[in-house]
């Protein structure tokens, strides 16, 4: 089976950025509707953006701490394909949130150094419980601010039955991608500040070199698991 770690580059707001997460064949692009980050841009804005993004890329919008009718109201301006949250909605917000926006979405779990890893289950399952539109855990590095910061966290902390279904941030780049994708395995990853010239500028060749880091974790994992294939087909029965 081929091993496909799904990309997602967050925090544009130039063409020129779309066009080069586009280029480098990452999967999503994320919008931040979050006026306290730098890398916010309005719905308007976001808008124009996702009438140059091609077909089959998912767009993302990331809020934080917003109402359902807020968030609501920018999908209608800036019709994103699904929404993150971001913030320190609970369970239920998040899924009162998501079906007032009709989107499906991600709610991000912040790390701690206490974290323990029977947390992040607890909070999976409380959210697919909780709604029919969740998709997934974003697990993020806890810092006093939302989103962007570059820190990462212990990944050891992920559970190996959780990581397939969760999408990695935190502190993500060119240097390290590869070995997250092999040694966590997750569905996908997610980067923003990791890629940048500045703060909500997005360097190409960054972009460029951060797809080729996962996609040689992923050609790793597919030659690990077509030797496990081999030598389990060459064992006497």
């Amino acid at each position: 089976m081929s091993m496909r770690t799904r990309i997602k580059i967050c925090g544009l707001t130039r063409e020129e950025d779309v066009q080069a997460v586009v280029a480098a064949g990452a999967d999503a692009i994320g919008f931040v509707f979050y006026p306290n980050s730098p890398r916010y841009v309005t719905p308007e804005r976001a808008a124009e953006l996702i009438r140059s993004v091609p077909p089959f890329i998912t767009t993302v919008g990331l809020f934080v701490n917003a109402t359902p009718d807020e968030v609501a109201a920018i999908v209608r301006v800036a019709p994103v394909s699904m929404i993150q949250l971001h913030g320190d909605e609970t369970v239920a917000a998040a899924a009162a949130i998501a079906a007032a926006a009709g989107r499906q979405y991600m709610k991000v779990f912040r790390v701690k150094p206490d974290t323990l890893s029977h947390e992040l289950l607890e909070y999976a399952q409380a959210n697919r419980a909780a709604s029919p539109l969740f998709t997934s855990l974003l697990l993020d590095t806890y810092v006093d601010a939302y989103g962007g910061a570059g820190k990462g966290f212990d990944w050891s902390l992920i559970p190996k039955d959780l990581a397939p279904r969760v999408v990695l941030s935190g502190g993500l780049s060119v240097h390290n991608a590869t070995d997250a994708v092999v040694g966590v395995r997750p569905y996908a990853v997610d980067i923003s500040s990791g890629v940048e010239a500045a703060k909500g500028i997005k360097d190409a060749r960054k972009i460029a070199d951060f797809v080729a880091a996962v996609r040689a974790g992923d050609a790793i994992l597919e030659s690990q698991a077509h030797h496990e294939s081999s030598s389990e087909a060459t064992v006497p029965r």
